[in-house]
């Protein structure tokens, strides 16, 4: 017996190390039966967890199918594990489930090992998942040694997490038979005794017991026990939380208040808790304001109360939304909701009686409150943001006062557009209206453009006094005092105040110290021009310094610039008093009001313009919409008609009924009337590009503002090319009255025997002073296209007067002298506007003079067959015509016929 050896007994089953519960190695065919893998998959994925025993039996392909990682994903998923407070219950199910285990085994008798040949079988594990057993792998695992398998094996798998958590959640479904207070006992028994640890396994169960996963037969009926029972609780935590808001204990809130978040099923739209904790706050029912304490006696705003108010409302929100903060979990929104609560119950109803007592005055009350009113709504943003720190999204804090105003956007965009029609149409018939009264003050002393010595320095100095207005600041709130931040606050914007308060216009030379005057207003002035800062560096880099002397500026023609004589000023001056001020056509006053009204209404609309979605899409188009209809009253309401006007007057002018001959009145106060045009379409691009460029895309050549914008200034090009036609034509009717009216009979065939005077005559000096004012006249009125054309179009008319002028005179030997001396004064003052299409032609005008003082008849024969020597502008039979004009024409006829022709008409041609 010694030669035997005693047997070890074999070993059916491998090392808990080498443990694992999916099969290695196994891949799921891609058809088990006649059926695809991927839909025995979505099959699975409906199927409850009782079943796949039964189906993972079938065969080694279903198996490894009930083993896919993509089936116990889902389900694991569905646990929502990822919160950790879940993760929690889970541990310690598991620590009370060992501490069963070892009080059972503590209470079992103690046994005697017993130790045989065949070793020791009691130490033996044998794993629960031996050949896919699902019924043994989903038992309850009875020894800390299992446990300890399972989770240090199979915890990298979603299906091992889902086993345990499925084993641990199992055993807990079985008290859900019985009364909800039986439950609540029950779970309590099973976990650490914590309000927010009960109600997490209580949400954990909830999660459990879903379609998704399906872990019993009757998952269905303990789902709605367990509902029950979680009301139940929820009950008992809002009971508890009562308690503690009474006694001031956060702790206890906090703690009542996160159980109770945690066993909400979210599917009433407002949290209990919360919702009732708000319903609690003294705002709602300690209301001593009266909305309609923000109305003076006489009617108009001031919004003091509201201030009042809104103190109060920011102290509560202040208050009681930090203590929701610190509360209530940040995922619940209670800050957010209680805030929503008090601008729709509180701040939404306040508002509601201010705008309908202001709609009752008026329109005008009524837009100003509504943008008031939400200004001063906007204050709970940044005291929701401050009360909600870190936990709150400044859109999240909008959108509360977003929603509470958006009931009020609909008819106040509406009312913005109507009431601005009418005020537009108001301003610019209010203009015509007092055209009388003008032309019976019009001997008043008025400040111009032509009658400083730097008109392009006014302008500027009105543009930059313009631009400062517009950088004030607007008050949208109304209030009873004074001013505030410097504006004025009647209601209306900075631009109005400043208006008010007289600012008025330096024009630039001491002896005009008037300024525009704000019609209707007395001796309100409109604007002050200081001087201007670049103009100021550059004038000190030129050693000019500037004058100013009682608010008035002295301004200097910078070198550049070409001042009208004294004299020419005072013609002009004296001429504009004697005709009618065409130049009232156009006021600056009704172009600056008509902007003022349309940025009142703009910086109205700007109050909203953060409106998302579709009350900021119209807010938008209507800050467009007033825009436009500013440039419309102001184009086809004021600057067409005034234009019209000013180019029907330049017709209906007749020279010969005027003493004066050096100046064209209308010319001269149209092209005022220009410069005031020009200054209105550089306030409208100040404007343009001051308050609505941030609000469109300038590049948009398709955008409605941007294409009103252009037809505007089309229009108002068109309006000035049309004058400046009319006024072209008028000046040169006065250039050839005045050649008319100067020119002697025998101005050019004065007698043998006079003393011959080689200066220009009366006629052509005139005619040459009169051309030289309006062109110096010009040159500040419009671009420096515009000139050259305006510049082009006297010269083309000039020639042809001079021409029409030389065929009607007698022209002796000695006064062709005198037409050369009159062309070369036209020449030289043609050369000097520097147009050298107009030159070159005034070049050959001269030589054609030379056809007077050539004595011989065949050498003049020459010259007029000579086609060269004019380049080209004048052909034989043109020169033909003007040395007809000769005194001794008769006498020199046949010579010259003969001599160009080679024939005589006398002896040649036979009359039939």
């Amino acid at each position: 017996m010694d030669k035997f050896k005693t047997l070890e007994p074999l070993k059916l089953y491998s090392t808990p190390a080498s443990v694992s519960p999916i099969r290695k190695g196994t891949v799921a065919p891609q058809f088990v039966g006649k059926l695809p893998s991927d839909l025995h998959l979505l099959i699975l994925s409906y199927l409850p967890v009782p079943d796949f025993p039964a189906y993972a039996r079938c065969s080694h392909a279903t198996a490894a199918l009930a083993e896919s990682e993509r089936i116990w994903e889902t389900r694991w998923k569905s646990l929502k594990m990822d919160n950790k407070r879940l993760v929690s219950v889970l541990d310690d199910l598991e620590e009370h489930l060992r501490g069963r285990a070892a009080e059972s085994r503590a209470a079992v008798p103690p046994t005697i090992t017993v130790d045989d040949e065949f070793g020791d079988f009691a130490s033996v594990d044998v794993p629960p998942d031996e050949m896919g057993d699902f019924v043994g792998a989903f038992q309850n695992p009875t020894t800390p040694v299992t446990a300890s398998l399972w989770t240090n094996n199979l915890k990298s798998t979603f299906r091992a997490q889902y086993i345990r958590a499925h084993n641990l959640l199992k055993p807990l479904t079985k008290t859900l038979s019985s009364t909800p207070h039986i439950i609540l006992n029950d779970l309590a028994a099973a976990v650490t005794r914590s309000l927010r640890l009960e109600a997490s396994t209580l949400r954990l169960l909830f999660l459990f017991l879903s379609q998704t996963i399906q872990p019993v037969r009757k998952w269905r009926e303990y789902k709605a026990a367990l509902r029950s029972a979680m009301d139940r609780f929820d009950a008992n935590l809002l009971a508890a939380f009562d308690n503690a808001d009474e006694k001031g204990d956060e702790d206890s809130m906090r703690e009542a208040a996160e159980s109770s978040w945690l066993v909400w099923d979210g599917t009433s739209s407002d949290w209990e808790m919360g919702k009732v904790w708000a319903e609690k706050r003294g705002i709602f029912y300690d209301q001593p304001w009266d909305p309609l304490a923000n109305f003076t006696k006489d009617r108009h705003l001031a919004f003091d109360a509201m201030d009042d108010f809104m103190s109060i409302v920011l102290k509560a929100i202040s208050e009681h939304g930090s203590r929701a903060v610190r509360v209530f979990p940040a995922e619940a929104g209670v800050l957010i909701s209680f805030s929503e609560r008090v601008a729709s119950d509180v701040v939404g109803e306040y508002i509601s009686a201010v705008l309908t007592r202001a709609r009752e005055i008026s329109i005008d009350v009524f837009l100003k409150a509504t943008a008031a009113s939400f200004r001063e709504a906007w204050k709970m943003v940044d005291t929701i943001i401050t009360a909600g720190r870190e936990s709150t999204v400044r859109t999240q804090a909008e959108d509360v006062v977003f929603r509470m105003f958006e009931p009020n956007m609909d008819e106040y965009l509406d009312e913005e557009i109507e009431a601005i029609k009418p005020a537009f149409e108001t301003i610019c018939k209010g203009w015509d209206r007092q055209a009388s009264e003008r032309h019976d003050n019009s001997s008043e002393a008025s400040a111009r453009f032509l009658t400083s010595n730097n008109p392009s320095q006014v302008k500027r100095n009105v543009l930059a006094s313009f631009t400062n207005v517009l950088l004030l600041p607007v008050t949208i709130v109304p209030r009873t005092v004074g001013a505030v931040g410097g504006a004025l606050v009647s209601g209306g914007t900075a631009v109005g105040g400043a208006a008010a308060q007289g600012i008025a216009i330096g024009w630039g030379t001491p002896n005009v110290p008037e300024g525009y005057r704000k019609h209707g207003e007395g001796d309100e002035m409109m604007f002050e021009i200081g001087p201007d800062e670049d103009d100021e560096e550059e004038e000190k880099d030129k050693n000019e310094s500037w004058n100013e002397k009682e608010d008035q500026v002295d301004l200097a023609p910078p070198p550049s610039a070409v001042p009208l004589s004294a004299a020419t000023l005072h013609t002009a001056s004296t001429s504009l008093d004697q005709m009618d001020q065409m130049d009232t056509l156009l006021s600056l006053d009704v172009a600056l009001e008509l902007v003022h009204t349309s940025r009142e209404s703009l910086k109205r609309l700007e109050t909203f313009a953060a409106y998302p979605e579709r009350i900021g899409d119209r807010v938008r188009d209507t800050i467009e919409e007033v825009f436009i209809l500013m440039l419309q009253a102001l184009g086809d309401g004021h600057v067409k008609p005034g234009f019209s006007s000013a180019t029907a007057r330049m017709t209906s002018y007749k020279p010969a009924e005027h003493e004066e001959t050096t100046n064209v009145a209308p010319l001269l106060q149209f092209f005022e009337l220009v410069h005031i045009g020009d200054t209105i379409q550089s306030m409208v691009q100040v404007y343009f590009d001051k308050e609505m460029a941030p609000h469109i895309d300038k590049t948009d050549f398709l955008n409605s503002v941007v294409r009103e914008k252009k037809r505007f200034e089309n229009s108002l090009d068109d309006s000035v090319a049309g004058g400046l036609n009319a006024g072209t034509e008028v000046l040169m009717n006065q250039v050839e009255h005045i050649i008319l009216r100067f020119t002697a009979p025998r101005e050019y065939y004065p007698p043998e025997n006079a003393a011959l005077d080689l200066k220009p005559t009366k006629g052509c000096i005139e005619a040459i002073k009169c051309l030289e004012m309006h062109c110096k006249l010009m040159k500040g009125s419009t671009s420096k296209e515009v000139l050259e054309v305006f510049h082009q179009e006297v010269g083309i008319r000039l020639i042809a007067i001079l021409q029409k002028h030389i065929k009607r005179q007698i022209i002796s030997l000695s006064g062709g002298f005198q037409v050369i001396a009159d062309l070369n004064a036209y020449h030289a003052f043609i050369t000097s506007l520097k147009v050298p299409s107009i030159t070159a032609d005034f070049a050959h005008l001269k030589m054609l003079g030379h056809v007077y003082v050539v004595e011989d008849a065949k050498d003049l024969a020459q010259i007029v067959r000579d086609v060269t020597r004019y380049g080209g502008a004048y052909r034989p039979e043109d020169i033909y015509e003007f040395i007809q004009r000769r005194s001794d024409w008769k006498k020199i006829e046949k010579t010259v016929d003969k001599t160009m022709y080679n024939l005589s008409f006398k002896e040649d041609c036979i009359i039939c």
